[in-house]
């Protein structure tokens, strides 16, 4: 029997996942988790097979519960509606043995349950795709003086930080907006965490 729990803070959908696997005959549901911190709870607790886990979720997300609990050995897999480049990658690196996204067929949640209990890794072919087609256009550093200001760091604090001039910082800021086609530091951030370049 593979024991299950899943994590999934849409009640509707996480009742209507649980029912749809609990159908078939070789699995069980045996927790239901509405965020990422619940989610480690009851792998811990019931230590299943396999944790099925959404992304964004209030509180702890999938990706972070995915981090938290690789070598644990519970499998994780991604279950979301989001085909990101970042998260995807993101949620490879933290061990997770599957991602689908959630407009995929319920039949194949559990076949693709069994691959991963049978040592596969199941991924969504578009996201393997894409994963290999679109790397973030900043160097190191840009990308260092763009954290920063997601940090709410100014222009001053970052020169002082990176030990450049404020001249520099302004010049990296602009570069940065040209090469993400976008207009103020706002959108930069918004622009680069979307396509899940922070890691």
């Amino acid at each position: 029997m593979i024991r299950i729990v899943i994590a999934e803070d849409q009640r509707m959908l996480l009742g209507a996942l649980a029912s749809l696997l609990d159908l078939e005959e070789d699995m069980k549901v045996v927790g239901r988790a509405s965020n990422g911190e619940e989610a480690v709870k009851l792998v811990h607790l019931h230590k299943p097979d396999i944790c099925i886990m959404d992304i964004e979720m209030p509180g702890k997300s999938g990706l972070d519960a995915a981090e938290e609990l690789k070598g644990s050995g519970c499998k994780v897999m991604i279950l979301t509606t989001f085909a990101r480049s970042g998260y995807f990658e993101r949620a490879v690196k933290a061990g997770a043995n599957g991602y689908l996204l959630k407009d995929s067929p319920s039949e194949e949640l559990a076949d693709s349950i069994r691959s991963i209990m049978a040592g596969r890794r199941i991924y969504a072919s578009e996201l393997v795709d894409e994963a290999y087609s679109e790397e973030s256009p900043l160097t190191e550093r840009e990308k260092e003086v763009l954290v920063l200001i997601a940090d709410g760091k100014n222009t001053k604090e970052i020169a002082s930080e990176l030990y450049i001039t404020t001249g520099t910082v302004r010049n990296y800021i602009s570069t940065i907006l040209d090469k993400l086609g976008v207009s103020n530091r706002i959108e930069a951030i918004m622009r680069f965490k979307e396509k899940g370049w922070f890691k």
